[in-house]
């Protein structure tokens, strides 16, 4: 029989040192073991706990928050999609652009190509809930 785990109050606070880490420095390498020495976790342990308290992977988090960030250098149109790819911390543009595709509903280029100027007149805290990349979220809603 498996329990999931449970995240004591003093790991949290640990977890959210590592996920302070992967919003401040996503254009970093970032790999798991490094966010586990971060939490001060084994890391496995950092991932299982991780994901018991925040619903996700870390390397999940760490990608929605690229792919967030990649959103927004996208709308400004004047980098390349390989130039956002690589200024978020991607190595890899094929993988990139398949994680941004599944999360975000449509390929890096047709996002950058689109009209955007219905987002600017948000503001920046609503607009960034707005516009959060989701794998949970049916694309194109």
């Amino acid at each position: 029989m498996c329990h999931d785990p449970v995240v004591t109050r003093e790991e949290l606070a640990h977890l959210r040192r590592a996920r302070d880490l992967m919003d401040r420095e996503y254009a970093r390498p970032l790999d798991v073991p490094a966010m586990a020495r971060t939490a001060l976790m084994s890391p496995s342990h950092f991932a299982r706990q991780f994901k018991a308290a925040y619903g996700e992977t870390p390397y999940n988090y760490l990608m929605t928050r690229r792919i967030e960030r990649a959103k927004a250098l996208l709308r400004r149109g004047d980098l390349t999609v390989t130039e956002v790819c690589l200024a978020v911390g991607c190595t890899s543009l094929g993988s990139f652009s398949s994680r941004f595709t599944e999360l975000v509903g449509e390929p890096p280029s047709a996002y950058r190509a689109r009209y955007h100027d219905d987002v600017a007149v948000v503001p920046a805290c609503c607009a960034k809930v707005a516009t959060r990349p989701s794998r949970f979220r049916e694309a194109g809603s």
